[in-house]
């Protein structure tokens, strides 16, 4: 009898370790296309036993949408700065006591407790860079110098220029051309934005935010709205002729930030995964995939030598460098006024 008894306990407990590996820990990521190191995702998993779930958007526009369509079961997702403080007001990210965390101080001390989280209750820094365009200076026979060239091309550009799908940035760029104020509550100022965007339509090969350097590095396009970090994968990886532009009348930063949404699965994994990339070695693997900067001190020891002299990385001296601002609810209208009557 005791024998049957201790036989069926140890099946018994055999089969609870088996159900608990069948039911292994996981989390839920949503990221930037083309942004997730996959050197790094193994890394976290190996070290934690925690899988990685990677869903991806091509916008802040479509993060936020998501977002607030109801509770996703993401985990940790990546807005910018400007989004942040939206989502904070809407209150679909939630605090996590990030300036809390065992690795918060590795990070750079300009980059702890930013302006759009003062306390460092809802994020941590991922990544920061520029919005732009990329050209292929060869086929394009010469550098690029103003916003002109893109928003008022000439006849040698008809159908080959690539202009991001949302709003965010490249409004932004089109009113630096304009020397329109950025997030504008002036009707007329606005409808000069429409009038340039409406300008350039001809010309335009197609609105997308993926896939930019790919089509710059066949020629399919010769001038692409673009991000820093991708157009120097595109440069490095698939074409030397791709160059990163920064036009006389500036261009647009951004701070990317891990956050973790209201409604997560798994808090405690999202804490684990934000934390881990607060170690120098491991930013560094995220640096050299998405080849953008990072605010970990001591990851330069582990980045890519070409990444601290690259182009696309090293601003030339004198261009203006804007971040976006969060538009008034009256800016805003205005914004979705252009982008749905551009697209009728």
């Amino acid at each position: 009898m005791l024998r049957s008894l201790r036989t069926g306990l140890l099946a018994a407990a055999a089969t609870v370790v088996a159900f608990s590996s069948a039911v292994a820990e996981e989390l839920n990521f949503y990221n930037w296309t083309e942004y997730t190191s996959p050197e790094l995702i193994e890394m976290f998993e190996k070290e934690t036993g925690i899988k990685v779930n990677l869903d991806t958007y091509d916008s802040n526009e479509t993060l936020l949408a998501k977002l607030q369509s109801g509770a996703t079961g993401y985990d940790v997702a990546v807005p910018s700065q400007n989004f942040v403080e939206i989502m904070i007001k809407e209150g679909l990210i939630q605090k996590f006591g990030a300036a809390g965390m065992s690795n918060y101080g590795n990070l750079n001390d300009q980059f702890q407790k930013p302006t759009w989280d003062p306390e460092g209750e809802y994020t941590v820094p991922f990544h920061w860079g520029s919005a732009s365009m990329g050209y292929r200076k060869d086929l394009y026979g010469k550098e690029v110098e103003s916003w002109g060239e893109f928003f008022e091309p000439g006849p040698e550009l008809a159908g080959k220029i690539q202009v991001f799908r949302t709003p965010d940035e490249v409004l932004n760029l089109a009113s630096l051309y304009l020397g329109v104020e950025l997030c504008t509550e002036d009707p007329a100022e606005a409808k000069k934005v429409l009038d340039l965007f409406e300008g350039q339509k001809p010309s335009v090969l197609l609105y997308s935010s993926e896939n930019m350097t790919d089509r710059l590095a066949t020629g399919e396009t010769i001038m692409a709205n673009t991000w820093n970090g991708d157009s120097m994968k595109g440069r490095v990886d698939a074409n030397e002729n791709i160059a990163y532009a920064y036009p006389k009348e500036g261009i647009i930063g951004w701070f990317d930030s891990l956050v973790i949404p209201v409604g997560a699965n798994n808090v405690e994994a999202a804490k684990k995964f934000i934390n881990f990339h607060m170690r120098p070695e491991v930013i560094a693997l995220s640096s050299n995939y998405s080849r953008y900067s990072n605010a970990v001190v001591g990851s330069d020891a582990y980045m890519d030598e070409d990444m601290k002299t690259a182009p696309e990385m090293v601003p030339p001296a004198g261009v203006p460098i804007f971040a976006s601002p969060v538009c008034s609810p009256a800016a805003q209208k205005l914004v979705d006024r252009i982008w749905t009557k551009l697209f009728q």
